[in-house]
């Protein structure tokens, strides 16, 4: 699992460590400093102790962060080669028998939408946990503070299945908290109140959409994972997995069926818009064609030429406002019989 590198390499912090956590089988985990994981790294001994493993927690934006890995810790090479390469799904594989998992996370920062999230990357033994990222995840410090709140875990199976829970977790909060603001805006609609509700339904949406393609696992590494797992990996750690992405599932299908509620309420929205964009036309359509006789007759009687009827007769001017007024009445007639039919 690990080389037997002496202490002399480390300085005062190791390089992109942000915490190390040991655990046995008779108590919860115990946080280690940089000494205390310097020395359980070079103690070979530890390794033979049954249920006994190290959470590694580490920053990867630290330049020394990959070679601190290559120079004390035997993990794959594709999962060397992989650090720091954007992800743009959650998957999770075996290679050279271990876990490798790429996940995809929300930023711990609540300032933000929820659709900034970041890449997790996890390497896991028999007796190793290794997680790094660049920025600070929400479900990571949730199981950073189970850890710390003296939660057992038997293996580091067993914590990376809880990790998947609490991103699965935090997916549903997202989702409930969309969904009630989802509920408000179908509130104000049904009630024919104005609001900004088609620019809320798209942000809404679009931070969804982004969060379900990129937080949601490929099926595929995750069936071969289950159907061939690691040596290592005992039935009730298999069985964890298993559950826990059936959780992920579950989420992932509410979240789908609320951007189809939005999509179906954005339609609404657009055909009652439509439909008011239609009377408006309609009754400006109407007021041109009632005013269609008088322009009609002013454009007539205006033109300085000779000949014009009634110039000469002294109640000229009531006879054409009559017959305005009748031309007026019957188009007004006849659009209110075409808007009926």
């Amino acid at each position: 699992m690990m080389t037997t590198s002496t202490a002399a390499g480390y300085e005062s912090d190791i390089s992109g460590l942000i915490c190390a956590f040991r655990f046995t089988p008779d108590g919860p985990g115990a946080e280690l400093d940089s000494q205390a994981l310097a020395q359980r790294l070079a103690d070979s001994a530890n390794e033979s102790e049954e249920g006994d493993f190290l959470w590694l927690h580490m920053n990867l934006s630290q330049a020394g962060c990959v070679r601190w890995l290559q120079a004390h810790l035997e993990l794959p090479d594709a999962f060397i080669a992989m650090l720091g390469e954007a992800a743009h799904s959650t998957r999770i594989e075996q290679q050279e028998r271990a876990l490798v998992a790429v996940f995809n996370d929300v930023i711990f920062d609540f300032e933000r939408t929820p659709a900034q999230v970041a890449t997790l990357w996890v390497c896991a033994r028999r007796k190793l946990l290794v997680t790094l990222r660049h920025k600070p995840l929400r479900s990571l410090d949730r199981l950073r503070e189970h850890v710390r709140r003296g939660e057992r875990f038997r293996s580091p199976a067993e914590l990376l299945a809880h990790l998947m829970r609490d991103q699965a977790d935090l997916m549903t909060e997202i989702v409930r908290k969309a969904s009630l603001d989802v509920d408000g805006i179908e509130d104000r609609f049904l009630a024919a109140q104005s609001g900004p509700a088609r620019v809320d339904l798209a942000a809404t949406r679009r931070v969804l959409v982004r969060l379900q393609r990129t937080l949601a696992p490929e099926p595929g590494s995750v069936f071969r994972l289950l159907a061939r797992p690691p040596a290592w990996l005992q039935p009730r750690d298999v069985q964890e997995l298993r559950e826990s992405t059936e959780e992920f599932s579950v989420v992932l299908g509410d979240m789908a069926g609320l951007i189809e509620r939005i999509r179906l309420l954005q339609e609404e929205i657009a055909a009652r818009l439509q439909e008011q964009n239609n009377r408006t036309l309609f009754t400006l359509t109407l007021v041109t064609v009632l005013a269609l006789p008088i322009n009609i007759m002013a454009g007539l009687f205006g033109m300085n030429v000779g000949g014009i009827p009634l110039a000469e007769d002294r109640g000229g001017f009531w006879i054409i406002c009559a017959l305005v007024a009748v031309f007026t009445a019957a188009v007004a007639w006849v659009a209110h019989r075409r808007r009926l039919s």
